[in-house]
């Protein structure tokens, strides 16, 4: 199976670049702050005491920057894609 079908779909992407890093990381705090407040269940893992953010320990930082990275990812695609990056 080649995987040439699946390089054409995916389109053209930006090289790394300073923009491309403060787009993920925006990204990253966004879903973070979204997720500390949306979170209903915190606490079930072991807890990061950093920055004051009791209740919100390795699992929900976890799943936050997953979702973040997620995120970050559509929107660099996107941007790159309209020709805005």
């Amino acid at each position: 199976m080649s995987l040439q079908p699946l390089m054409i779909a995916a389109g053209l992407t930006s090289d790394w670049s300073f923009k491309i890093a403060l787009i993920m990381i925006a990204s990253n705090l966004f879903v973070m702050v979204v997720g500390r407040y949306t979170i209903q269940v915190r606490g079930l893992g072991p807890s990061i005491p950093v920055a004051g953010l009791k209740g919100f320990g390795l699992p929900e930082l976890l799943a936050t920057t997953s979702l973040g990275h997620v995120m970050g990812a559509g929107v660099i695609l996107g941007l790159s894609n309209t020709g805005l990056l």
